[in-house]
């Protein structure tokens, strides 16, 4: 049996989709009731038969932190996906995000370990890369610089990933992904549906970095097929295309018929709006919506290299325009 952990975000309804209309056996774990709705959102995508195949998920109220339950999710299982993760980059949660993106994924590994799991994914982020001074392409031997003014989201993803490392070297047999943004349908208020909402807003400021983007049913894919190759305790970069920032919010806005955004975002003015949000978040107590590192990161040239996925399994990527034009439709069709 396979175990998906936070089958209830992007990532996890779109695999438990596929794992299950493959008639594989499958388990997930869930914190929030409300959030399951996301996942029968997500399959209505694909298929009228949501109910059917939902219900073929045997879904048990776990936390990550919680030892004793997660032990009785582990009974029966050989294969474990283990997509759950806090995301936030304000400094104030660097104690939440530790719990779970770091113990939480050592609590994973050990019962990985505990229960003879044949192999282990876990899904990481680009964010645990290096940036290379010379703006060379970034891949998987980009190793992180841990004296860099690294986000506290892309500390504590690093963290995770030196915990299943760790469980490599105690026999436990694994693979990471590292997705850069990840495009899809379903997540609106969280990642990069965020994204979408705020060009459909006429949000009327770019940025001119660059990152890399990947469609999140080939992050699905690359995770399905690394697992069940021979491939172990080797990490991937996902990314189908790296793009300007400028250019994905002028793409997402000619598919959702909307005016892209026409005015430059100069450092100064992400510099004052930071140290704003700073003031907002410290008088009112509400999370940060812009933190320094985003807006360093918002005028940085970033780009990645995808050929030792590419290679690996001989993966074609799916072209981003036509990602975004497929995200935009459905984001249309929910407003």
């Amino acid at each position: 049996m396979i175990l998906v952990t936070g089958g209830t975000g992007l990532v996890g309804s779109h695999l438990l989709y596929e794992l299950v209309k493959n008639d594989q056996k499958v388990r997930a774990i869930y914190r929030n009731e409300e959030k399951l709705h996301t996942v029968k959102k997500v399959f209505s995508y694909f298929t009228e038969d949501v109910s059917t195949l939902f219900n073929t998920i045997e879904w048990i109220k776990a936390d990550i932190l919680d030892i004793p339950v997660l032990t009785e999710v582990f009974k029966d299982i050989t294969h474990v996906y283990h997509c759950a993760a806090l995301i936030s980059f304000d400094p104030k949660d660097y104690h939440k995000l530790r719990k779970t993106n770091i113990e939480g994924t050592a609590n994973i590994v050990n019962l990985c370990l505990a229960n003879t799991i044949e192999k282990l994914c876990y899904v990481s982020s680009i964010a645990t890369l290096g940036n290379p001074e010379d703006n060379s392409l970034i891949d998987e031997e980009t190793f992180w610089n841990p004296e860099a003014d690294n986000n506290v989201y892309s500390i504590t993803k690093y963290g995770a990933e030196m915990e299943v490392w760790r469980g490599t070297q105690e026999g436990l047999d694994a693979v990471i992904v590292n997705p850069g943004i990840i495009i899809g349908a379903g997540c609106w208020k969280s990642g990069s549906g965020l994204l979408f909402k705020k060009v459909y807003s006429e949000f009327p400021y770019y940025v001119t970095g660059t990152t890399g983007y990947v469609d999140v049913r080939d992050v699905v894919a690359s995770m399905l097929q690394l697992m069940q190759s021979n491939i172990i305790n080797q990490r991937f970069v996902i990314v189908a295309k790296n793009l300007s920032f400028k250019l994905f919010t002028e793409i997402a806005a000619k598919y959702l018929k909307v005016k892209a955004p026409q005015k430059r975002a100069s450092s100064l003015m992400l510099e004052m709006a930071w140290r704003a949000d700073w003031l907002k978040s410290f008088l009112t107590g509400k999370p940060r919506s812009l933190t320094k590192q985003n807006a360093v990161t918002a005028l940085s040239v970033i780009d990645y290299s995808n050929q030792k996925i590419s290679k690996a399994l001989d993966f074609h990527f799916i072209p981003m325009e036509k990602s975004i034009e497929m995200v935009t439709a459905l984001f249309l069709k929910e407003q």
